[in-house]
């Protein structure tokens, strides 16, 4: 007779299969760290580098720093903030597609679990590649959240290996909020600002997105019609931000999405 013991072990092992085999770190333009498995990336076909307009200064910028990573040369963590939906997320995406495009042996690799992130250096540290390791939209509600990621950037015993770079995105310049009484009430409050501003100090590289204004919108608006071959009218297409409270290049997707729809086209 099979040892009850046995049977509730062979039970929970068919409710819970093993982790598929982690992809191959080298085959694939984009990856997925999800439960400590590199997974490659689904359909990974970023915007041309020249459909994000008004961007010019930090598309420079970033892309330097990404050819100097894939050629194994020294390159900077990165730090892209600032206002919503102005295209912090997709020139990280964009850059690296079109570093790749020169021949540049790099990959992008979507982390959304920081604590996962010395699991995954560890790994990526044994590849003869470059990797760019992409965290989006991060936030920390308080700082002490912030100080494990400070030592995996700088001063840890284990910090990122040199074929793997940080690039975070986020709505905050200094990513933990900052308190006017925390720091009234602090004995040193200088000791208090430190704190909240050491996380972005580590970034060598730092990249400021601004709200759009009114011509701004309309130039993206009318790039992504152009290309998708849509008419618009710019009263309707400044209309469609002013009922959302923003001018971006979200917002000016969005309303060309509603606009194909309408015309009958799919994107």
């Amino acid at each position: 007779m099979t040892d009850p013991l046995d049977r509730i072990a062979a039970a929970l092992e068919r409710l819970s299969p093993p982790p598929p085999p982690a992809a191959d770190p080298r085959a694939h333009p984009a990856y997925a760290w999800r439960g400590g498995v590199l997974h490659p990336a689904r359909g990974f076909a970023p915007l041309p580098l020249d459909m994000l307009i008004g961007v010019d200064r930090q598309k420079a910028s970033l892309l330097a720093n990404l050819r100097h990573l894939a050629a194994g040369h020294a390159a900077q963590d990165v730090l892209l903030w600032g206002a919503r939906g102005t295209g912090k997320s997709a020139l990280v995406k964009s850059a690296v597609a079109d570093v790749q495009g020169w021949g540049g042996d790099i990959a992008l690799v979507e982390v959304t679990e920081l604590a996962g992130l010395p699991t995954l250096f560890a790994a990526l540290a044994q590849v003869r590649r470059a990797f760019v390791v992409f965290v989006d939209d991060l936030g920390f509600d308080v700082p002490a959240e912030a100080r494990a990621l400070r030592s995996m950037l700088e001063g840890g015993a284990e910090p990122r290996p040199a074929n793997v770079r940080l690039l975070v995105t986020a709505n905050r310049r200094h990513l933990a909020p900052r308190d006017i009484a925390e720091q009234e009430s602090a004995i040193n409050p200088r000791d208090s600002a430190d704190d909240h501003l050491a996380l972005s100090d580590r970034f060598g590289l730092s990249l400021g997105f601004h709200a759009l204004d009114q011509d701004g919108y309309l130039a993206i608006v009318a790039a992504y019609a152009a290309t998708h071959d849509l008419e618009f009218e710019p009263g309707e297409a400044i209309g469609w931000a002013t009922r959302r409270g923003s001018r971006s290049g979200r917002v000016a997707w969005q309303y060309i999405v509603d606009l194909a729809g309408r015309a009958g086209k799919a994107l």
